[in-house]
């Protein structure tokens, strides 16, 4: 039987385990990388492990999010960052300078590569056959101290593409339509592998706006083979010496096959306030659109800006809508200025944002109230954007362009005197490389904290008796931007974790992190899917340092499960009738020793509820895991480790 173009990568890098669904295994990391609001955590455990230098082929440091540095404390962990780049060896990507993602694909991206990255859309160069992962910040520390990273092994589904895309369709609308048909879960326990003949009607850039928002299907990756495409957009980029061709074997066999006609697609948009609820634009044309923004790592490179810069040319954004433009990296800030496409985007009416996370998150041009907002991200769950009960739709450049002009949401082909703009690379991406600090570059060998920067907060061994109160009961698909959100004002304490946790879930409750400190332990119960979103380990970090012990959930998303294992909360699977029995406010206890039983790979406990009633709730952990559930997480698990002088694996 032949191999699957993930299945080539992954045993080209195993150094554990077989590559069986389902069956944990260990494979080598080639590069990684991490941002600033995650990667002050990766340093400080890496400084805390008693590491001195990074052992992967790449580490990259990008600073991204917090650009805007509103605060001494963003300054100051910005800072820090360069500080343990240059401390540690890695590349350090200094504020404004983009994206990781963008960034990381313009410089390291190479096909057959390993990436793990603390940031859940780590996967977008998956476009370039880079099998890339998104994973919590300490399986990054681990794995880029030399360690394999551990995940069990996800099922393997070819996504068939057939035809060619139509005018006015784009790349957006082809993960649209997955999420349309598999829902932000459909992906999960998955890698997605496009194959088929209409792989190579796509370019290289089209290909990474499909794997970067895999990620919101849930999928552990997705990843495209490579190909004249691959080739060409690395000669672009002044890399041709990383090109190598990686193509699925004939004979390969899939676990799942989903079939996708390119030429049925037409534009396509995500209503409020989830990446599935996905429509066509006819169905909700004529909605007043006071905001438009472009950009984000979705749709953020200089081919996702330059056919909205040709729509605009010569025409007004509406005065009734507010335009902006935030470029995935300054590199296509600078190409799109020398080509004097910024000055016509101006003139157009646009404001031209500086390169960065921003908005995304909801630090920056947040919407109005009772308005409607349209742009091009990964993610409109509700309230990201800044402002609760916001209206975020999401869509392609051509769309959010055409609702800029017409000043409401328009299908592009029903624009007048508009020609299609199709997709357009530049003959050579050749920004300036100024603001990317490579380690023999270093102006810093040591360590640089500000009063902001605390420390790696560590969890006691498990104990046998685990009770406490339900603190909260919540429904389904609740986000990290639920549990930890990231606004400014809230962000700025991510190197802080006593005075973030005092905002955790407070989206949901906010009464919720006061109660929680004062009840001396305790448990969060929740619906399916619970931890979707961002990669941020503050979501288990922050809860687990006002003492919650255990997360009870109908189901779990992928990375915030590991994060939960990472750092000692024990999450157990329940069913829709223990979900629905209990309240918030009951006293919960589990019956079994559960120091012992996760010692002994004991798989269902026994829930008491108010010492009324009992259900079963299920532990599904591999070895590793509950090792690490015994001693508080991994970072105590990975010293211990050290200390007996055995090997120190991350885990998933």
């Amino acid at each position: 039987m032949g191999k699957t173009l993930t299945e080539k990568i992954l045993d080209d890098h195993l150094v554990e385990g077989d590559l069986e669904t389902g069956e944990e295994i260990g494979i080598e990391i080639d590069q990684v990388l991490t941002q600033d609001t995650t990667g002050t955590m990766v340093w400080l455990q890496f400084e805390a492990m008693g590491l001195d230098e990074v052992q992967t082929e790449i580490a990259a440091q990008y600073c991204d999010h917090q650009t805007y540095q509103f605060d001494f404390k963003n300054t100051d962990d910005h800072r820090f960052l360069r500080s343990a780049a240059g401390t540690f060896g890695a590349h350090f990507s200094r504020p404004g300078n983009g994206i990781c993602h963008n960034v990381h694909r313009e410089n390291f991206a190479a096909p057959g590569k390993t990436l793990l990255g603390s940031d859940s859309h780590t996967p977008t160069p998956g476009g370039l056959g880079e099998l890339a992962i998104g994973a919590g910040g300490i399986d990054v520390t681990v794995a880029m101290g030399g360690a394999p990273y551990y995940i069990e092994m996800p099922e393997v589904v070819s996504v068939r593409l057939e035809g060619e895309l139509p005018e006015w369709a784009t790349a957006k609308d082809v993960i649209l339509e997955l999420l349309r048909r598999l829902s932000v879960k459909g992906g999960v326990g998955k890698i997605l592998e496009y194959t088929g003949p209409g792989v190579e009607t796509l370019t290289a850039p089209e290909r990474m706006t499909i794997t970067n928002m895999g990620t919101e299907l849930g999928a552990t990756s997705s990843i495209f083979p490579t190909d004249e495409q691959t080739k060409d957009y690395l000669e672009r980029v002044g890399r041709p010496e990383d090109y190598e061709e990686i193509q699925p074997d004939e004979d390969a066999e899939y676990d799942d096959e989903i079939v996708v006609d390119l030429s049925d697609l037409e534009p396509l948009i995500a209503r409020p306030s989830m990446p599935d609820n996905v429509v066509p634009v006819t169905e909700v044309e004529g909605e007043s659109v006071e905001q438009v923004i472009v950009g984000s790592c979705t749709n953020g490179g200089y081919e996702d800006i330059l056919p909205v810069a040709k729509m605009l040319e010569g025409r007004e954004v509406s005065m009734e809508t507010e335009a902006i433009v935030a470029p995935g990296s300054k590199q296509a800030s600078e190409m799109l200025a020398r080509e004097g496409w910024v000055a016509e985007m101006m003139a157009a009416g646009v404001n031209f944002s500086e390169a960065t996370c921003g908005a995304c998150i909801g630090i920056g041009h947040v919407p109005a109230s009772d308005s409607v907002s349209l742009r091009t991200f990964n993610r409109n769950f509700e309230g990201r954007s800044g402002i609760e009960d916001d209206n975020v739709y999401l869509c392609s450049p051509e769309v959010a362009a055409a609702a800029a002009i017409a000043g409401e949401i328009i299908d592009p082909r029903n624009l007048d005197d508009v020609e299609a703009p199709g997709v357009e690379l530049p003959e050579q991406y050749d920004g300036s490389k100024t603001d990317l600090i490579a380690p023999d570059e270093a102006v810093d060998d040591d360590l640089l904290k500000g009063p902001n920067i605390g420390e790696v907060p560590l969890k006691d061994d498990l104990e046998g008796d685990l009770a406490g109160e339900a603190l909260l009961k919540m429904e389904d698909n609740i986000t990290t931007d639920h549990i930890i959100p990231a606004t400014q004002d809230i962000l700025m304490y991510r190197s802080n974790i006593d005075k973030l946790s005092e905002f955790t879930l407070s989206r949901v409750d906010e009464t919720f992190a006061e109660r929680a400190a004062e009840a001396d332990g305790g448990f969060l119960v929740a619906g399916e899917n619970y931890g979707q979103g961002s990669s941020r380990e503050h979501a288990a970090m922050c809860p687990m340092y006002l003492g919650i012990e255990g997360v009870l959930a109908q189901s779990f998303a992928r990375i915030h499960r590991a994060n939960l294992f990472n750092f000692g909360i024990v999450p157990l699977i329940i069913d829709e009738d223990t979900y629905e029995q209990i309240d918030q406010g009951d006293d919960i206890e589990i019956v079994d020793d559960v120091r012992e039983g996760v010692e002994s790979g004991k798989e269902e406990f026994t829930v008491r509820v108010n010492d009324d009633w009992e259900a079963t709730a299920t532990l599904d952990a591999s070895e590793r895991e509950r090792d690490m559930l015994a001693v508080g997480g991994k970072l105590p698990w990975t010293k211990l480790q050290a200390e007996e002088g055995g090997a120190a694996p991350a885990d998933d």
